[in-house]
């Protein structure tokens, strides 16, 4: 039986107020330990950008303020990354009562498999995208134009990359879940094949920071990989057809 069939919403809401603000202190407390370490953790996230700048080159502030809440914004960043553990796992958490207990199982393996992809998306723009796509956008300097990105432009974009790329990398979980729920099946993955991959490459196109086939093809690359991940996902933990009705709640 389902733990929050009786539960009043009052409850609920005061359970969701609850984790919100565990939630709000893990950042807090990520934020402030980043805070720390602002300086290293910025000169971590550009140096794909310096790698690809001539020798001498460095980032600029153009505002008076601008440095000081770049670092801000970098720590908060920092601080929601190393948040994300206990903010799914209080997603899971909140959502658990309204699931069977078959259900219940699953919920910390897809918070550590979740977080693992993650980590891995971003990775991967940071390793692999960024030097590339940097290196061709900086070859448009020449002699009379030179490149002096700021911080907080270089912030913002890489940010924004670092996020899509994350999210993008759930794709397998995503298509895992949802043919365990019995809403796609290993056939129907299989047969728009075609399709996924004309949209991965779309994605590709639109996500990748420079236009070239190059950059392009090691996003669209490693998506088609998680896509034929996320048919053996769908394959090992779907429903067959005789399962797709609602299961029974665990007494």
């Amino acid at each position: 039986m389902r733990d929050d069939e009786k539960l009043p919403l009052t409850e609920h809401l005061e359970e969701l107020r609850t984790r919100l603000i565990r939630c709000c202190i893990a950042i807090a407390v990520g934020t402030c330990i980043s805070y720390v370490f602002k300086e290293k953790i910025f000169e971590i996230l550009s140096q794909p950008l310096m790698h690809a700048m001539k020798q001498g080159e460095k980032l600029i502030f153009t505002g008076i303020t601008e440095a000081f809440f770049t670092y801000i914004k970098i720590s908060l960043l920092s601080g929601i990354l190393m948040a994300i553990p206990v903010i799914l796992y209080e997603f899971w958490m909140f959502t658990a009562p309204g699931l069977y207990q078959n259900e219940k199982k699953i919920i910390m393996p897809i918070v550590i498999i979740s977080t693992f992809f993650f980590i891995g998306g971003a990775m991967f723009a940071y390793f692999i995208v960024f030097p590339y796509g940097f290196k061709f956008l900086l070859e448009f300097a020449s002699e009379n134009v030179q490149a002096m990105p700021s911080m907080r432009e270089y912030l913002s974009f890489s940010a924004k990359f670092l996020l899509a790329f994350g999210l993008i990398f759930e794709m397998p979980i995503v298509i895992t879940l949802l043919a365990w729920m019995g809403m796609v099946t290993t056939d129907f993955l299989k047969k728009n094949r075609k399709y996924a991959v004309i949209l991965i490459w779309v994605v590709a196109a639109i996500l990748t920071p420079t236009p070239d086939i190059v950059t392009q093809s090691m996003m669209a690359i490693p998506l088609m990989l998680l896509y034929e991940i996320s048919i053996i996902g769908a394959r090992v933990f779907g429903r067959s057809p005789r399962d797709h009705s609602s299961p029974e709640p665990a007494e």
